[in-house]
Parts: C-alpha cells; sequence; structure tokens
C-alpha cells in the first residue's frame, strides 16, 4: 500500500473510532438522566427502583401536610386513590402547592419506603394536570371517589 493510501485509511479508522466513543458518551449520558415516572400504587407494590431518581405523582390527600420542626421541611401523602405514599421535601413549595392537588415530585425512596422529593411541580391552573398523573388517576376506582366517569 502507498504512503499516502495508508495515511488516508488511518485518518478515517481515527475518525470512526472518535464518532463511536461520542456516540457511546452521549448514550451513556442519555440513560444516566433518563427518569421514569411511576404512580404512587407502583411504588406502594415495589415496581420503582431503590436506588434511582424517578418522578412520583399523584393528589396531596387532605389533611396530610406536616411541617416537623422549625425548618424547611414537608411531609405529606399523595395518593393516586389507590395506595398512599408518604413524600417528605425540604425546600420552598410551589405557590400552587395546596391539599387536593395534583403534584409531581421529583427524588428517591429511602430505606423506609419515604419518597425524598428535589423538586416538587405543582399543576399552573385548574384544567391542568401532568399528563402522566392524569393516566395514573384514571381507574375505576376513582369514579366511585370523586364521582366523575
Amino acid at each position: 500500500m502507498k504512503t499516502a493510501r495508508k495515511q488516508r485509511l488511518i485518518l478515517i479508522t481515527l475518525m470512526v473510532l472518535g464518532a463511536g466513543i461520542a456516540v457511546s458518551f452521549a448514550l451513556k449520558s442519555f440513560n444516566e438522566n433518563l427518569m421514569y415516572f411511576f404512580s404512587t400504587t407502583d411504588v406502594a407494590e415495589g415496581k420503582a427502583p431503590k436506588d434511582a431518581r424517578f418522578r412520583l405523582g399523584g393528589m396531596v390527600i387532605k389533611g396530610s401536610v406536616e411541617r416537623p420542626g422549625n425548618g424547611m421541611m414537608v411531609r405529606f401523602k399523595l395518593s393516586d386513590f389507590n395506595k398512599e405514599v408518604t413524600v417528605e421535601y425540604t425546600g420552598i413549595l410551589p405557590d400552587l402547592f395546596r391539599e387536593g392537588q395534583g403534584i409531581v415530585g421529583n427524588g428517591k425512596l429511602n430505606s423506609q419506603g419515604v419518597f425524598i422529593a428535589e423538586e416538587v411541580l405543582a399543576k399552573h391552573d385548574e384544567n391542568y394536570m401532568p399528563p402522566e398523573v392524569k393516566d395514573s388517576l384514571k381507574t375505576p376506582q376513582k369514579a366511585s371517589v370523586t364521582g366523575q366517569e
């Protein structure tokens, strides 16, 4: 093989190798930042991962919001009208957060099965509900609890 041809082959091989490494880094980063949504029933039944971040959605149960101590920690219960999960969040809650409200939280489960939220998102008007929460609430029991079809 001639020298010029060898150099081109080496250059092409290095370019393909570099592109392969870049794609593998991109896929690894994407996989690490992927966050799945789980309903409170899924979490209560143990379907949610114990060591990874995920999203949890549901309705804040009336009378469940507690503020233990003088800090910014808030504890409340979420439900999808089937099962309940206790959520703990330290920080400032959104202005629209209240009991009976649909929310989505990002975080992890601790060893006691309590969801430790890193972020809490509340709906922004009376008609909006995150699609994941809306889908998880569509159960036969919802109609009997709220009187809606």
